[in-house]
């Protein structure tokens, strides 16, 4: 992997990480309202889902392989 694509998966994995706080941070004051919009809700935390998902993708291919 050369360094300009690590740089951008660096990069792609920062704001995914930013956007996974940002949701975060809707879900708690979602759930905070009254009434709560469930379908909304449920959407918010799927979405928050995918993208620990694609963090934990990206984090992998970041880090080298270690042979035991």
């Amino acid at each position: 992997m050369t360094d300009a694509n690590k740089e951008a998966l660096q990069a792609q994995l920062e704001n995914l990480r930013a956007e996974h706080r940002d949701l975060d941070d809707a879900i708690a004051r979602l759930t905070e309202s009254n009434p709560v919009d469930q379908l909304h809700l449920r959407r918010l935390k799927k979405r928050k889902l995918q993208l620990k998902d694609r963090i934990e993708k990206l984090e992998s291919e970041l880090l080298p392989d270690i042979i035991a």
